[in-house]
């Protein structure tokens, strides 16, 4: 068992280092005062690459801001589209009883733009902009990332309404809402974690993104496609700035989850205690040991 143990620590020990050590590097050469395009030397402690990180020509600013605009419509886009296209799936198969074949090539055809090879898909977006005299842009942007994030709203909004219960649905129905209603009072909070799941994970395919925007974006140039730009004759430690802050705001994100999530934890089990706690005193036996007590 000692020696199991042992191995299992050392085991975990080398997974972590192998999962951050590449992380801590690029923090640590981030603030590198060698100025030349591979820092492998490490010169001096400095934050000029993070002072002048967004300004300048040479700065992430602009890429930044098209980076993000585009993958806040796309996402949007995506997450209308997406979820009324699973919400319209799961009536579908609740009137009809069974899933149809037809329901299952029309989700195969859904998640088609994520098994697709992305080179292909980019060349395809390529293709068909040109051919109908599309200019490209931040217009052409949005609807390819659109076009790959859909997929990923569709797959969490339709798992979701597939483990929820139809009796809710047939008991709106039966008290007299509208099918408008029953989506906006029942189905819509009911699938609210799924829709923002799907959507933080689409919005982080459209930042990440690199061969579509390269084929489609012209003159909108994206973080990943300045990235590329910017690393073909060596990495500077201006890139290793922005990696860092990108690092940073993602164990941010994550932080802000995990406490988030516990709070609301805390606050369901205070309340169950609290409704525990009521039930025993409405108790006539409780009551009687309660007075026995304070005797």
């Amino acid at each position: 068992m000692k020696r199991q143990s042992i191995f299992t620590i050392l085991f975990l020990a080398l997974v972590l280092i192998v999962l951050y050590l590449p992380v801590a590097t690029v923090i640590a050469y981030s603030f590198n005062a060698n100025p030349s395009r591979t820092p492998i030397a490490f010169t001096g402690f400095t934050t000029q690459w993070y002072t002048n990180l967004f300004t300048g020509v040479r700065g992430y600013g602009d890429a930044l801001w098209v980076s993000i605009r585009v993958a806040v419509m796309s996402t949007a886009l995506s997450i209308v589209i997406g979820t009324l296209g699973a919400v319209g799936m799961a009536q579908h198969s609740l009137v009809k009883g069974k899933s149809a074949r037809s329901e299952g090539w029309m989700e195969t055809l859904v998640t088609l733009p994520i098994m697709i090879p992305e080179i292909i898909l980019a060349m395809a977006f390529m293709s068909i902009f040109y051919a109908v005299g599309f200019p490209f842009g931040e217009l052409t942007l949005v609807i390819s990332h659109a076009t790959f994030c859909i997929p990923y709203i569709f797959l969490t909004v339709k798992s979701r309404l597939v483990g929820m219960d139809p009796a809710l649905f047939d008991a709106a129905r039966d008290l007299g809402a509208s099918p408008r209603r029953v989506l906006w009072d029942i189905t819509l909070p009911l699938v609210r974690p799924a829709i923002i799941s799907g959507a933080f994970l689409a919005f982080a395919m459209s930042m990440d993104d690199f061969i579509i925007s390269f084929f489609v974006g012209s003159t909108a140039v994206t973080l990943p496609v300045k990235i590329y730009s910017s690393v073909k004759v060596g990495v500077s430690a201006q890139v290793n700035a922005l990696c860092s802050i990108m690092i940073a705001v993602a164990f941010l994100a994550v932080a802000i989850s995990q406490y988030t999530s516990s709070m609301r934890s805390a606050k369901l089990r205070a309340g169950a205690q609290g409704v525990a706690s009521a039930g025993r005193l409405r108790s006539p036996y409780a009551r009687e040991a309660t007075l026995d007590q304070q005797l």
